[in-house]
């Protein structure tokens, strides 16, 4: 924080945060409220990390242009495309909320690909888990307040206030960024086959010994964990709470969360990035099975802050083990493979379980997941390299074609 580059960066990105936090529940309450579907509601989450199947193409794109001004027209333009959620009426314009999702996970995709690269820019190797454990914990903080002020404004004023909110929050983002003050040199050209541009990342993520199997454990939760955010009015249904209630139980998870995000840096520094994957792996398999044994709320309750301190130490973990092991000049086309290899089997999973709520209980589900999860972090734990090689030097290997 004593780097003024990165202060202003630190609040830029937590503001837009905060218009996340404050936005992401309610697009899924106000299509079940409008629809009465939890099916619907779950296949909300299913457009927002659709664009993630075809990230690679952005890759390219993003690795040619300076990341501050990618930031700051990147936040313009995810300010503008929330606004047509202000033409929602009623069931009939559902879709437009589909559409928004989608272009929200786009912005998704490019933001966090540039602010990636933006971070290798301002901040030494040896400070980054400490910048993302920070920024972490304020994203993850923010699940104590934001799901709940979205839904409360949601109740008060409706979906409207909430979009004006979140554009807004991406608006003084861009300004934030504008100011930053950092010697960014222009990218050189890179004179390339398309087909090379589109499987650069993911020659550089098969070729290095450490994030390899760490993506394929992280690989094999992604592919069941979208069956939650299905199944979460499913879980409110069975206990006879509204689906407002759905703020309550992320803030409940926003509690493990900042106590995961607090010492996440700590305990990374001390096990290293990988094993913190697999530590997380391990206590989410454990939130996940206690979800799928119990029907009583407070244990409920218990689960979630469990999953709540995992999320932001694997998160922590991946994050510096990517940026640490990447070279700056492919950056955006390693962060955009990244979105697909995880993102492909979230998007599967959402898909599913929007079809599985409507045909299984929720424990069922739930035991599936936690099944799933525990064979990827077997995965890791036998392939981890006992040593962590050296970094992939700069550079990928010449596309065969």
């Amino acid at each position: 924080m004593a780097r003024p580059g990165f202060r202003r960066l630190f609040w830029a990105t937590a503001t837009s945060m905060f218009g996340d936090s404050v936005m992401l529940l309610v697009f899924s309450i106000w299509v079940k409220e409008l629809t009465g579907s939890n099916g619907a509601a779950g296949l909300t989450f299913f457009w927002m990390v659709l664009p993630s199947l075809a990230a690679p193409v952005l890759g390219g794109p993003i690795d040619r242009v300076r990341r501050r001004p990618l930031l700051v027209w990147g936040n313009v333009a995810s300010a503008v495309v929330v606004l047509p959620l202000l033409l929602v009426r009623d069931a009939s314009d559902v879709w437009i909320i589909w559409v928004v999702a989608f272009f929200y996970g786009i912005s998704f995709i490019v933001l966090p690909a540039g602010l990636n690269g933006l971070l290798k820019e301002l901040l030494p190797e040896d400070l980054l888990v400490e910048a993302n454990g920070g920024l972490q914990t304020v994203r993850e903080g923010f699940r104590l307040v934001g799901p709940l002020l979205g839904a409360g404004l949601y109740a008060a004023a409706g979906g409207w206030a909430v979009a004006i909110v979140d554009a807004a929050t991406f608006l003084v983002a861009a300004l934030l960024i504008a100011r930053i003050v950092v010697a960014e040199q222009p990218p050189e050209p890179e004179p390339s086959h398309w087909r090379a541009d589109l499987t650069a990342g993911m020659r550089h993520l098969v070729r290095d010994p450490v994030l390899q199997p760490v993506l394929v454990g992280l690989a094999a939760m992604m592919l069941v964990i979208g069956f939650a955010e299905a199944s979460i009015f499913a879980i409110l249904d069975g206990f006879g709470l509204a689906a407002t209630y759905a703020g309550i139980l992320v803030t409940v998870q926003g509690v493990g969360a900042v106590v995961g995000g607090l010492t996440a840096s700590r305990v990374i520094r001390r096990i290293g990035e990988p094993r913190a994957v697999l530590v997380s792996l391990l206590l989410i398999v454990g939130s996940l099975g206690l979800v799928a044994a119990t029907s009583v709320l407070a244990l409920l309750f218990a689960s979630l802050v469990l999953l709540g301190y995992s999320l932001p130490l694997l998160l922590v973990a991946l994050t510096t083990l990517v940026q640490v092991r990447t070279p700056q000049r492919i950056m955006g086309r390693v962060s955009t493979t990244l979105e697909v290899l995880l993102g492909t089997p979230q998007a599967i999973s959402l898909a599913a379980g929007a079809a599985l709520v409507s045909v299984l209980d929720y424990h069922l589900i739930f035991a599936v997941m936690a099944a799933v999860t525990g064979l990827g972090a077997t995965y890791l734990a036998v392939r981890m390299p006992e040593r962590e090689p050296a970094p992939v030097p700069d550079g990928v290997p010449p596309d065969p074609a």
